[in-house]
């Protein structure tokens, strides 16, 4: 594989050992870096590593250090912190077994690519991949990467399986103090069943490959138009994108209906057949449709 393994280890389940490699299954976007510029002279800012009273310092001179007390640090060389031992580092023991969908989506961080470090490795991987799929569980365990200890998922994915890093509880935010001003009340039964009908029409097959970076391509084509006007300003402003302004009294029955009717809704390019919703129990009927500023 051409690819460098992000981490080569074992997947431990009781006195099975399998021996695996892990590989980034992301890499970054086409994106648009900017550079700060010192505007008189034209030329780019760069920045130094400086000591206060000192100066600028070479590279070699510098260590990390863990500050203990108000400008009294504990100074550390790479090697000593590499020689951490934990047993995480080589090793992801899978410690418990949940549902597929019992953690919350925003515990996922960032996915990688496991796959077995050998032919020998083979038949033990691809027992745990199946019993996995059979049991629509996920495994969870901690493993060490690049200065931190991870809680991970590992779940199967076609022939080989992902892992995910995952957050801790303590990383998150509570999302009650968020929600807790959002009504628990019960939506009226024919606008949730106008919205149902709105979202079945609307649903098709995940296409990845047909999103892309809309601000990217917008950024290229202002520096473009910005290069051909040798510094003019090319700020345009047709109304196009600004903000839709609150309307006093919205009436959502109707937005519903004219968005059912083809007005407003988008394309509908490439999008599956609508579905035919079970039928469902009315709310008790309303003598007028509740409007909302």
């Amino acid at each position: 594989m051409a690819a460098r393994a992000y981490w080569q280890g074992q997947i431990k389940l009781a006195l099975v050992s399998i021996p695996v490699e892990i590989y980034s299954a992301t890499r970054s976007g086409a994106t648009i870096s900017f550079k700060q510029i010192h505007e008189p002279s034209g030329k780019p800012i760069h920045y130094e590593k400086v000591v206060t009273g000192i100066g600028p310092v070479d590279k070699d001179e510098i260590m990390k250090g863990y500050e203990v007390k108000k400008g009294e640090f504990v100074l550390l060389e790479q090697d000593e912190i590499d020689a951490v031992k934990l047993e995480s580092k080589r090793t992801l023991e899978l410690t418990q077994f949940v549902d597929a969908d019992a953690i919350d989506v925003l515990y996922y961080e960032k996915p990688f690519f496991v796959v077995p470090a050998d032919d020998l490795a083979n038949e033990a991987f691809i027992v745990l991949r199946e019993a996995l799929k059979r049991t629509k569980k996920v495994g969870l365990g901690q493993l060490a990467l690049r200065g931190r200890e991870y809680v991970v998922s590992l779940k199967p994915s076609g022939r080989g399986m992902v892992l995910e890093t995952l957050r801790y509880a303590d990383e998150m935010e509570k999302a009650q103090g968020y929600f807790r001003e959002i009504p628990d009340d019960d939506p009226d039964g024919e606008l949730l069943d106008l919205a149902e009908a709105l979202i079945d029409r609307k649903s098709a097959a995940f296409h990845p490959q047909e999103f892309h970076d809309r601000y990217v391509d917008a950024l290229k084509d202002l520096i473009e138009r910005k290069r051909k006007s040798r510094g003019k300003k090319v700020i345009e402003d047709d109304g196009a994108t600004n903000a839709p302004k609150a309307s006093n009294v919205v009436d959502l029955m109707a937005a519903l209906r004219q968005s059912m009717d083809g007005k407003g809704g988008g394309s509908t390019a490439n999008k599956a057949p609508a579905k035919k919703s079970a039928p469902r129990k009315r709310a008790p009927a309303k003598s007028s449709v509740k409007k909302r500023a």
